[in-house]
Order: structure tokens, then C-alpha cells, then sequence
């Protein structure tokens, strides 16, 4: 075996390694193409909700009409199960911080044709019991204005409507729980 060839083979496999090694996430290839991340405390200004269709469980909400109150951003679609096992988490966090000024919204962007239809999206709610405002994101519009890359992906906004915390994919519950109560707390 030849120096380039042993080294060819090499790189071969430290690629296979390398991409055996990456969680699996809804989506596609072309969306996926960085490792998932937490980044705490980014101070961003988080873009508002942009190109949003039906919303459900509320009226439209703008993100400047939140100051004042922390908001999670839950980018999900019913389709990926990644999603849908972040769902209860989720719902758990609304109904234990909302009195005290949280404001869940679930951005729905769909990966496939049959995730763009509204019966379903409405279906999908009540089976997993969301009763927090969900808008439809059939065009991807607030996906992008976050540079979302992944389902699911939650954003948690603080008062100052400054991005505190991000975090792509399952777990982390108890992270995103703390940040919630700590940004809670320090405005009571």
C-alpha cells in the first residue's frame, strides 16, 4: 500500500467515524449540515415571527408585544419524533410557568407536503394536548429569520427580548427549566 492510499484510506475512515458519531435529527441533508449546540447567554436580539400562516390558541402575536415576559420558542413539526418527544417536556414547562409570565409559541415548520395542511396541525394539538399559541411556518420564513437548522429547536427569550439560551434536539429539560425560573425570578 502506497503512502497516499494509506492516507486516502485513513481519511475514509475518520469520515465514517466522524458521521456515525453525529445525533440524527428531522430534517434533511441540506439543512442539517452542522453538529447540534446550546449556547447560553448569546444576547442576540431575537427577530420577530415573520411569514407565519394560521395561528392556534391564539390571536397573531408579535415578539415585541411579549416584552416583559419570557418566551420560549419552540420550533417543532408533528412528523419528526425527535419533536414530538420534546412535546411533553414542553407542555409541562407552560403549564407550570404561564401564570408566572411565560409565554410558550410553537413555531410548526414543516419538513414534508402532508405537514403544510392546517386539519392536520390542529389534529396533531390536541392529541398532544398543546394548549400554548402554535403558528404555521409553511413557507419557513421564521425558520430563517432564527437561522434554525434543526427540529426540534427551542429559543428562550428573556425580557429585554435578548436570545438567553438555544438548544437544538432533545433533552436538556432541566437546563431549560432553570433558565426559565432563574429569568422568572430575577423579575419578581
Amino acid at each position: 500500500m502506497t503512502l497516499r492510499s494509506l492516507a486516502t484510506s485513513a481519511g475514509i475512515a475518520m469520515l465514517s467515524l466522524a458521521g456515525s458519531a453525529v445525533p440524527a435529527f428531522c430534517g434533511d441533508a441540506a439543512r442539517a449540515t452542522e453538529t447540534p449546540f446550546t449556547v447560553a447567554a448569546t444576547q442576540a436580539t431575537a427577530p420577530d415571527f415573520v411569514g407565519l400562516g394560521n395561528w392556534f390558541n391564539s390571536a397573531p402575536l408579535k415578539l415585541a408585544d411579549l416584552r416583559g415576559k419570557v418566551v420560549l420558542v419552540n420550533f417543532w413539526t408533528y412528523g419528526c419524533v425527535n419533536c414530538v418527544n420534546t412535546l411533553p417536556h414542553v407542555t409541562k414547562l407552560y403549564a407550570k410557568y404561564r401564570d408566572r409570565g411565560l409565554v410558550v409559541v410553537g413555531i410548526h415548520t414543516p419538513e414534508f407536503p402532508f405537514e403544510r395542511s392546517a386539519s392536520n396541525v390542529r389534529t396533531a394539538l390536541k392529541r398532544h394536548g398543546i394548549t400554548y399559541p402554535v403558528a404555521q411556518d409553511n413557507d419557513s420564513q421564521t425558520w430563517n429569520a432564527y437561522r434554525n437548522r434543526y427540529w426540534p429547536a427551542q429559543y428562550i427569550v428573556d425580557q429585554n427580548g435578548k436570545i438567553v439560551f438555544q438548544h437544538d434536539g432533545e433533552g436538556q429539560y432541566e437546563e431549560i427549566d432553570r433558565t426559565v425560573a432563574r429569568l422568572l425570578n430575577a423579575a419578581s
